[in-house]
């Protein structure tokens, strides 16, 4: 009976620290007529700061769905962040952004950012067509 008990609580602390984001920043793909831009500058900026920093996996979820023309957003998880790195990382994500539209052609789509704007994890959950991409690309359904 010990050693069960001692497995559940082995199994529940690590359920408990295994817990992400719990609010997350929002981008949208917009587009004018040909189709949203690609989420790739996005995702290799993700990724290069991930390398560059050392830090811990940054949580991306996908909604898809949401126009004609294949529109979506990406939302951001990086409460695993300290405050520093925090900061760097969304003034780098604008950079990003920022440079992605600036390179656009005509008729490409926009990218939206907000920096001061938050989704919370339940009302992520509660959106249709969500499911995780953590930057490694691996996918699997929201729960």
């Amino acid at each position: 009976m010990k050693k069960v008990l001692l497995i559940f609580g082995i199994f529940t602390s690590a359920i408990f620290f295994a817990q992400k984001s719990e609010n997350f920043y929002q981008i949208s793909y917009n587009s004018i007529c040909c189709g949203p831009p690609s989420e790739k500058p996005v995702r290799d900026y993700i990724q290069k700061f991930q390398g560059k920093n050392k830090s811990k996996t940054v949580e991306i979820y996908k909604q898809t769905g949401l126009g004609r023309e294949g529109e979506f957003k990406l939302f951001v998880g990086i409460d695993a962040l300290s405050k520093s790195n925090r900061r760097k990382f969304i003034s780098g994500l604008e950079a990003a952004i920022n440079a992605q539209n600036n390179s656009k052609g005509g008729s490409d789509g926009t990218v939206d950012f907000m920096g001061t704007s938050m989704v919370s994890k339940s009302a992520l959950s509660a959106l249709p067509n969500t499911t995780l991409n953590k930057t490694e690309l691996t996918k699997q359904k929201i729960k």
